[in-house]
């Protein structure tokens, strides 16, 4: 196991090294993309002060907790497009040319080399700007989390990564029997942006349907929870996360084997 996890490692090494020569080769590109998302993330920001020019909350939370919660959105959609995003919404490219032959012959997991082979640095330096947001807003909250009240915050962050991630790739993979599915990538895209919103605006079956079996609402809103209400009993919605966590990547593990058992090469 260890000899495993050492290989997949080194292979990722190589891989990241490769990702940011690529970056760094095209320096203007890297800045403007950069500057672009910022640009994006503070037009929320300047939405939320002109909403609460005319009220006072959301849906029970404060200004300022909105703020965390966007801030918590951002680093964890960053951090899932630098890691996984580009890699996700070329699969359907890599099955339409034929070139996950290319994939399938490499001596580690296909999934691994599928998910990781690109790395975006403009957007870890994102995610590092809506870090600083949920800093400031705690600030403002009068709030003092715990060390251990921070490292659930860093696990609640991974859970909602791997969230995205397992959902994105079964959209993704649905392109070995449809081919085509890059709408459907970019339509998720867009679907988890209402996570940025406070959970308790929602209602009925659209906010079952995406607490539970789609579960982008809760992906940010149970992070800045921990944050916002760190004197609670965390564990009740950490439980919630890490459940849907573990099934959702499960399930996406199921659906990839499946998928490339119906994959067919070029050559075929």
């Amino acid at each position: 196991m260890n000899r495993v996890l050492s290989h997949l490692g080194e292979v990722y090494g190589v891989m990241l090294r490769n990702s940011l020569i690529r970056e760094m080769s095209f320096k203007l590109n890297f800045l403007l993309w950069m500057l672009v998302e910022v640009l994006w993330f503070l037009g929320q920001i300047i939405f939320i002060e002109v909403v609460f020019a005319y009220v006072g909350e959301i849906g029970g939370w404060s200004k300022w907790e909105v703020v965390l919660l966007i801030g918590t959105h951002q680093l964890i959609g960053q951090l899932f497009q630098a890691f996984f995003y580009t890699n996700l919404a070329n699969l359907p490219e890599l099955v339409r040319t034929g070139r996950m032959d290319f994939m399938l012959l490499l001596p580690v997991d296909t999934q691994f080399v599928v998910s990781l082979k690109q790395f975006g640095m403009d957007n870890v330096v994102n995610a590092l700007v809506g870090s600083g947001f949920v800093i400031f807003s705690l600030w403002k909250l009068a709030v003092v989390p715990t060390a251990a009240q921070f490292l659930l915050y860093a696990v609640a962050v991974c859970c909602g990564i791997l969230i995205h991630y397992g959902i994105m790739l079964t959209f993704a993979a649905s392109s070995f029997w449809m081919v085509r599915s890059q709408g459907l990538i970019y339509g998720y895209y867009s679907l988890f942006n209402i996570g940025r919103y406070p959970d308790t605006i929602y209602r009925g079956a659209f906010k079952l349907v995406f607490s539970w079996l789609v579960p982008v609402i809760i992906v940010a809103n149970i992070p800045a929870r921990l944050l916002i209400h760190a004197t609670e009993n965390p564990w009740p919605i950490m439980f919630q996360l890490i459940a849907a966590t573990l099934f959702i990547v499960g399930a996406t593990r199921l659906m990839w084997n499946s998928a490339l058992g119906h994959y067919s090469s070029a050559s075929s």
